[in-house]
């Protein structure tokens, strides 16, 4: 009975598996190493907005600041609402966009206006020595190689993201779930 019951068991397990849908969002990459820019990226989740955000006090101060929008492949983000952390085969995809503040009935205020450049954060562990890699796409669409591991973007998410590499404290949804999970670093983003 026993034995029939765990047949029934891995009959029921391997169906499951089966019937998950593929995985579509992970990252892919050309034979030549570059990574493609995910045509649907922006039907994806969307995690936050920045407006004018800038890493060197030398770099503010911009009549018409840039904005920054962040979007995550749906099956990492589901996976990090589960476990606060980010799973192999995240994509993260920043788009920057010029802003304008006056314009059509608008009179103050900004909003987002032309492309300005698409840049990537992929964790891959099997691809990169540090698990994680930077793509700068420009305003293409690609494929982009990676950025060097000795630009400035790898030390400074290794030592300022909150979560993993990444900035999660700028991402209010979902720095409030890797506070519940135990997940952010100690003086991240301090």
């Amino acid at each position: 009975m026993r034995r029939r019951a765990a047949v029934f068991a891995c009959a029921l397990f391997g169906l499951a598996i089966a019937q998950e849908p593929a995985r579509d969002d992970a990252p892919r990459y050309a034979a030549d190493g570059r990574l493609i820019l995910p045509a649907n990226y922006r039907e994806w989740i969307f995690l936050s907005s920045g407006l004018g955000m800038t890493y060197s006090a030398n770099e503010g101060g911009s009549k018409d600041p840039s904005f920054t929008n962040v979007f995550a492949s749906p099956s990492a983000y589901r996976s990090f609402q589960r476990t606060g952390t980010w799973p192999d085969k995240t994509t993260l995809v920043l788009e920057v966009r010029d802003s304008q503040s006056r314009g059509s009935i608008n009179l103050g205020g900004h909003y987002q206006s032309r492309l300005a450049a698409v840049e990537v954060e992929v964790k891959d562990a099997g691809r990169f020595p540090g698990k994680w890699a930077f793509f700068g796409f420009g305003a293409s669409t690609g494929p982009a190689k990676q950025i060097p591991v000795t630009a400035s973007c790898y030390g400074c998410h290794a030592a300022n993201g909150a979560v993993d590499n990444t900035f999660v404290q700028f991402y209010p949804t979902l720095l409030a779930v890797a506070k519940t999970k135990g997940t952010v670093k100690p003086h991240a983003g301090e």
